[in-house]
């Protein structure tokens, strides 16, 4: 499906552009084309990966023109770049504004002057009833895209998104923070042993954007059904794998933290169509004439529950253990771990 495609990862150096490019240039993709603002990180890139399908292009979501250059000649675009820390969003929500819901807006409407086929647009977990910056900042992101698509035929530009949870062992998660500690052995520091986090990896990241890539319809954003752990048992699974006894210090949560996670909302529920391993919510087509929404509820929807962390498998330690170990990142850690 991507055959003499060229494909334009914003935010491409960070781990999902990492990972889309190891899945993509064993195929006959024509080109991939990484777009961020991190030159250190493209240079690493470009030694990495030595690969002639890759072109690099600096530049700036915030900056229209910086987009306009890289997108001539693309035909697709998975739009992955943000800022996605917590912390740094609640203490600067205003450079999240301009990423996330600013930049959203101009790679979109770069995309539709640039004559793009697909836009793919990356939002989190954290955007379904949002209580963070952050997560405020993605779900004005999605308000945007599917607003967006409604200005353009989907035969021209089709304009879709995805919404996934932790993604295990990327730049910022906990993962990578509890093997350091483990390794270095200081105690494993737990906001609230009780919370529960949906488990995802970079494969199914993916896997996710391929999914709606293949399957969405204007405005929709696709979700995957995915297990959940609580953070406690996340420590003990890495504990046992490194063979370690670190003791484990509960801190307290962190501003801007929630207990649990939600894909999906009740509200989302109540219109998400059932696809296997995956939900579909529909753009809601409604025009501005709202009379006979205000006029017709809809009963249903005190009936239906939202799709959270609390309320999806949990997997047991055993299967963290066993869903750890499928990740490159936590084997080559325990082959290193007592060299």
């Amino acid at each position: 499906m991507f055959k003499n495609k060229v494909l334009l990862i914003s935010g491409g150096t960070g781990s999902f552009g990492n990972a889309v490019l190891k899945r993509f240039l064993k195929t006959d993709i024509k080109e991939i084309r990484v777009f961020s603002r991190d030159e250190k990180k493209q240079h690493d890139m470009r030694v990495q990966y030595k690969n002639p399908k890759i072109k690099f292009y600096i530049g700036n979501v915030r900056n229209s023109e910086s987009l306009r250059d890289a997108m001539r000649g693309v035909d697709y675009i998975f739009h992955a770049a943000a800022l996605k820390q917590v912390p740094s969003c609640e203490f600067f929500p205003m450079e999240a504004v301009k990423t996330n819901i600013f930049g959203t807006d101009n790679v979109l409407n770069s995309a539709i002057q640039t004559g793009v086929k697909k836009v793919i647009c990356l939002s989190t977990d954290k955007a379904a009833y949002p209580i963070n910056a952050m997560g405020i900042s993605k779900a004005m992101m999605e308000k945007v895209f599917v607003a967006k698509s409604k200005t353009i035929s989907s035969d021209e530009t089709l304009i879709c998104g995805t919404r996934y949870g932790n993604v295990m062992a990327s730049r910022g998660s906990v993962i990578p923070l509890f093997i350091d500690q483990i390794k270095s052995g200081q105690p494993i520091t737990i906001t609230d042993p009780d919370m529960t986090r949906f488990l995802m990896s970079l494969e199914e990241a993916v896997e996710l954007v391929l999914f709606a890539f293949q399957n969405a319809e204007a405005g929709d954003i696709m979700v995957q059904k995915a297990p959940a752990s609580t953070i406690k048992d996340i420590a003990q699974a890495l504990l046992e794998l490194f063979n370690a006894d670190n003791e484990i210090k509960i801190i307290g949560t962190r501003h801007g933290e929630k207990r649990y996670e939600t894909l999906l909302t009740r509200e989302e529920f109540l219109v998400a169509k059932d696809m296997g391993g995956f939900f579909r919510v529909p753009a809601d087509t409604r025009d501005l004439n709202y009379d006979k929404f205000f006029v017709d509820g809809d009963e249903k929807l005190s009936t239906e529950e939202e799709y959270n962390s609390d309320n999806t498998e949990r997997l047991s330690i055993k299967q963290i253990k066993e869903k750890l170990l499928t990740l490159d990142y936590v084997r080559t850690e325990l082959d290193n771990w007592g060299k």
